[in-house]
């Protein structure tokens, strides 16, 4: 029996590709056994569970590069948290016997594949974005295959490029299961009217929340016939949304052409779309490219080494989206943006079929090739 133990976590980002790849080693070895090691306290610890599999804790905290007296406190607690890891990873493994580790990203994934490799399992790293994790540059050096979602991540040591393959990021396979003019049928709007969808991730975006805002106020204001599906996300702090959209004026309720909500069906919706606002996410910009739709991208300043930014740019430089960065976003400068894109139908397809062209289409095929031969080994 072939024994996998996975390792990422704390967002989506890095839990999603863990789960595809398991299917990914079922479909090819339907023995195979696995096990997920994530942080008891993160989202992980709730959906790798739910879909099925043995699930291992490890508590890593990242430390905070600003010192403030708070962050001090975080961080003492972080390096407390820290000198448990490697007795807990080896504890986990020695338990396990896997045959093969992979990491996804994340803290979490650091402890257990260094474990690893001090006991002579095989390791893989898989890299989501643009812009290589720190994690994932520590790692690199003794893992003995490195994945990649995309050609341009550049900033790897020369000394580990021999061990990498660019696979492409695995998409759900709800992302191909609907045509637009369905979406839009299901969804209750015309097929012939162009359709906007604006999402900050999950949780939300306080930013993208104020700028889509400001988009709905100038669609009333001015008579503009379009679509707008908007998920303002599941924080807490957001849920006045439709409230502050009703102090403008704005009915998010009542008007046909607007659906507003703080969680969507994102597959039938990013359907439905011909033009996509969001975050820089690489599972986002791959669900972009899966579905071929042009983008308005805001990267979020507030992830590690900048990254989402690195992420957008890939499509800005092939003529698949438009980066703002949230230094340079004015309401002026947004809508004048999404104005230009939703008046030109010809650009909008453009756009889609330049994003669709940077897919890869046989990720999974990519990504089998490469864990058979540390499986085989």
């Amino acid at each position: 029996m072939l024994k996998v133990l996975l390792a990422g976590g704390g967002t989506a980002g890095h839990i999603n590709p863990a789960l595809a790849i398991a299917e990914i080693i079922k479909e090819h070895r339907p023995d195979a056994e696995f096990a997920f090691a994530g942080n008891p306290q993160k989202l992980e610890a709730t959906i790798i569970p739910k879909a099925g599999y043995r699930f291992e804790g490890i508590k890593v905290e990242g430390i905070q590069r600003s010192l403030s007296p708070e962050n001090i406190k975080k961080n003492i607690h972080a390096l407390g948290c820290l000198m448990m890891t490697g007795p807990r990873a080896k504890e986990i493994i020695k338990d396990f016997k896997p045959d093969l580790v992979v990491g996804t990203g994340g803290y979490v994934s650091g402890p257990v594949l260094r474990k690893a490799q001090q006991m002579g399992i095989p390791t893989a790293l898989h890299e989501a974005n643009a812009f290589a994790g720190v994690t994932t540059k520590l790692l690199s050096k003794k893992a003995n295959a490195i994945m990649l979602t995309v050609k341009e991540t550049k900033n790897l040591d020369p000394s580990v490029m021999s061990k990498v393959t660019v696979t492409g990021l695995p998409v759900r396979k709800a992302f191909d299961a609907m045509s637009k003019d369905e979406a839009k049928a299901k969804l209750g709007f015309d097929k012939g009217e162009v359709c906007v969808l604006s999402c900050g991730g999950s949780l939300g975006s306080e930013t993208i929340n104020n700028s889509v805002l400001a988009l709905l106020k100038w669609y009333q204001d001015n008579g503009v016939v379009v679509n707008h599906i908007h998920s303002y996300g599941t924080y807490q702090g957001y849920k006045d949304f439709p409230e502050r959209a009703g102090a403008l004026g704005i009915d998010t309720e009542n008007d046909k052409r607007r659906l507003i909500s703080d969680y969507i069906n994102m597959p039938v919706c990013m359907a439905a779309a011909d033009l996509v606002i969001s975050r820089c996410g690489a599972s986002t910009l791959i669900e972009l490219e899966a579905m071929g739709r042009g983008a308005v991208l805001i990267p979020s300043p507030h992830v590690a080494e900048n990254h989402q930014y690195h992420n957008g740019m890939v499509l800005e430089r092939a003529g698949a989206g438009k980066v703002i960065e949230e230094k340079d976003l004015t309401d002026e400068l947004f809508i004048d943006t999404v104005s230009k894109l939703i008046s030109d139908r010809a650009k909008l397809e453009e756009l889609g079929e330049k994003c669709a062209s940077l897919y890869i289409k046989d990720t999974n095929d990519r990504i089998w090739g490469v864990l058979e031969k540390l499986i085989s080994t």
